[in-house]
């Protein structure tokens, strides 16, 4: 199917000090509802998102929820249309089928905004993280290049001026690949999701987040693998606990001209 469009030209009216009113048209980042369906059988949950690269977010986000262990497992991805929104049906192998049924549905619909909500138990989200690896190396002076540049690569931000973007740039600092939605987590689901599609892995680069660096956050760069994740926002103390049980590298408050280290400095190559 053709997807939504991802904004809406919208009419308003411009108000400026010491100028008169006028007309004019702004662009509005669209959110539609977005059911996920496992296996033509079980709604898992709806969530709000930006209708973009939606292959991509089912990807990451079965990977991230933890609803299949390796990105093998996620056999086929189909967009279908669904009043209002649109439906995602998500073929997965039998056992993680079989697993996910026995842990249930979320409970309630996934706001824009959202990353836990939905589960009706805080134990629900308590489990093992993986160790990300230790060999990964980052110079400062890539991590300032990829801040400096990322603005230039949020096509539907330079729109809008609301949505979050998740970037991968390489170890030079040359963004690759760029996500935007109007719900962080979907931004970083939907990068994950691209890099997975692709074969690609998290060890040969590092990631940039637009928003804060918060408690979900911290679980989905870790369960894909990021060692170095660079936040233009401040962190959260559980989300710094996260990194700290990964060994995960985290500079946030992040600018080209400056960047707070939290933890894991031995990945950082100061130039």
């Amino acid at each position: 199917m053709t997807a939504p469009a991802a904004f809406t030209a919208v009419p308003c009216t411009r108000i400026r000090t010491g100028c008169p009113a006028e007309a004019a048209t702004r662009d509005i980042a669209e959110e539609i509802p977005v059911n996920i369906v496992f296996n033509e059988l079980y709604p898992y949950a709806v969530m709000m998102a930006s209708p973009c690269d939606l292959e991509d977010f089912a990807r990451g986000f079965a990977l991230t929820e933890r609803i299949v262990m390796t990105p093998d497992s996620i056999r086929d991805v189909s967009v279908r249309p669904a009043e209002d929104g649109v439906e995602l049906h998500v073929r997965i192998d039998g056992a993680d089928l079989s697993r996910l049924m026995q842990r249930g549905r979320r409970a309630m619909t996934g706001r824009t905004g959202c990353g836990i909500c939905g589960v009706d138990r805080i134990e629900a989200r308590e489990h093992a993280l993986p160790q990300v690896a230790a060999d990964v190396r980052v110079r400062l002076g890539a991590v300032r290049r990829a801040l400096d540049d990322l603005a230039e690569h949020q096509s539907l931000n330079a729109r809008t001026h609301m949505v979050h973007a998740a970037a991968w740039a390489s170890q030079m600092g040359r963004i690759e690949l760029v996500r935007e939605d109007v719900g962080r987590h979907n931004a970083l689901d939907k990068l994950i999701g691209a890099r997975l599609r692709t074969g690609a892995g998290f060890t040969d680069g590092f990631c940039v987040l637009t928003s804060r660096y918060s408690f979900e956050m911290a679980e989905k760069t870790a369960i894909a693998g990021m060692a170095v994740v660079v936040a233009i926002s401040a962190p959260t103390a559980r989300a710094l606990r996260v990194a700290a049980e990964t060994g995960q590298t985290v500079l946030a408050i992040a600018r080209p001209d400056g960047q707070v280290l939290f933890g894991g400095a031995e990945r950082i190559v100061m130039d």
